[in-house]
């Protein structure tokens, strides 16, 4: 099994499931949106496919209003009209961070409300940041797999998602969305995280690691490699070691951000996070795709994270495991983890 398995075997995130910028009174200036024709979700049904890119903007009447500043809870005023049939995209207050480009993790604040209905979910209220991918392969609605891309960290903007481009047809029972709902969410980017951001490059190095134990090479904030001297003992139970100790919070129970490099004790490579240059690498397992998120669980192999800063550098050993009826067997692994976040109260 590689790592990869072992590490991210992490339920889907699902996008409101109910369970620094300026301020502005107004709709803003559009944002200029994605490349290419849009696909408007002008009606309802299943032969309506999601948008493709931001549409033509429409005019500023014909949208709600929104009060509140950048970190602030917001607040939406809905005009006459009924809703419009487009996915549309409002920059409020234009961040000066990088662009958010497609398959980066974003961290955001967000609040979602119902076309002249009732507001559904909100970060604000939970004092808690959400962070997910953004493009095709990440766990939100459409609408906002697109609307996120081509802005800069530290923009709100308002999103106009029609059913389509939303929940579709079925709607979303457990947030009280149906199927002919418009959603419109006000969305704060804090940060994004892009397929080759590493921990801090300033984190405090800690004292060298034994000789006899993994050994760990390369500069902070880029790929390190982790290799395991012939005759090394293999890890009884998972232990974390800290290798650099970053500035952010310390990490609790829960989901967090990283990149890692993992070498099975058979001196293997037992997969990565980290792009590569080569188009070969993917296929090997020498490559990956970016950040991805694993679970720090009381009873999970990442526990030993709790408590570390985010923007450590850290090695995890985790023991092998012996075959069973439903899986191969296993060898233990050593990993260079980069904790990147993790969604953090606001």
């Amino acid at each position: 099994m590689r790592v990869r398995a072992l590490m991210l075997a992490l339920p889907l995130i699902v996008l409101a499931a109910c369970s620094s910028g300026t301020d502005t009174s107004t709709t803003g200036s559009s944002g200029t949106g994605a490349s290419g024709s849009s696909s408007e979700a002008a009606t309802l049904g299943p032969t309506v496919p999601p948008a493709t890119a931001i549409a033509a903007p429409v005019a500023a009447d014909q949208l709600p209003t929104v009060t509140g500043a950048f970190g602030t809870k917001p607040s939406m005023t809905f005009p006459a009209n009924d809703p419009v049939s487009s996915l549309q995209r409002v920059v409020l207050s234009e961040g000066t961070g990088p662009v958010v480009a497609e398959g980066d993790w974003l961290v955001v604040n967000y609040l979602g409300q119902i076309w002249g209905g009732d507001v559904f979910d909100n970060s604000f209220d939970k004092g808690q940041t959400l962070a997910f991918q953004a493009g095709p392969d990440g766990q939100v609605v459409s609408g906002w797999k697109i609307g996120m891309t081509g802005v800069p960290v530290g923009s709100r903007i308002m999103l106009t998602l029609p059913p389509a481009d939303g929940y579709g047809s079925a709607g979303n029972s457990g947030a009280g969305i149906s199927g002919t709902d418009t959603l419109v969410f006000v969305v704060d980017i804090v940060q994004a995280f892009g397929p080759n951001t590493g921990g801090q490059t300033d984190a405090v190095p800690a004292a060298p690691l034994p000789a006899t134990g993994p050994q760990v090479a390369g500069a902070l904030g880029v790929p390190a490699t982790v290799t395991i001297p012939a005759g090394t003992a293999e890890p009884a139970a998972p232990t974390v070691t800290v290798l650099a100790t970053g500035t952010g919070a310390p990490v609790a129970l829960g989901n967090v951000l990283v990149q890692y490099t993992a070498t099975a004790w058979t001196g293997e490579t037992a997969g990565t996070t980290w792009p590569s240059a080569d188009p070969n690498a993917a296929a090997t397992g020498l490559a990956g795709t970016g950040p991805q998120e694993l679970p720090v669980a009381a009873e999970g192999p990442f526990a030993g994270l709790v408590g570390v800063p985010v923007g450590s550098r850290v090695l995890v050993q985790i023991p092998g495991q012996a075959a069973s009826q439903t899986g191969q067997a296993s060898p233990a692994v050593a990993a260079v983890v980069d904790v990147l976040n993790q969604n953090s109260t606001t």
